[in-house]
């Protein structure tokens, strides 16, 4: 019998891969906030991108993740970028 995957350390390891890479994704989002407040345009949809991605690693489908791929099938290219688990 081999070794199994401790599966929440893979989750937690997730989590810190999704927060690694939201991190320069939310300074952009920053920085196109201040510029549409000084322009007065809308924030609406910059406030929406960066609550995605303040909410991704509380996705749902991390915690019901039973198995490696599953886990790893999560991860939202569209807000979060290429997958770091190539």
């Amino acid at each position: 019998m081999g070794f199994g995957t401790n599966m929440a350390k893979a989750r937690e390891i997730h989590k810190t891969n999704i927060r690694n890479a939201r991190a320069p994704k939310l300074v952009e989002l920053d920085i196109e906030f201040q510029k549409a407040l000084e322009t007065g345009a809308s924030t609406t949809n910059i406030v929406a991108k960066k609550q995605a991605l303040r909410d991704a690693p509380a996705d749902s489908a991390i915690t019901s993740a039973d198995t490696e791929a599953k886990l790893k099938a999560q991860w939202n290219k569209d807000i979060l970028g290429d997958s770091p688990y190539v």
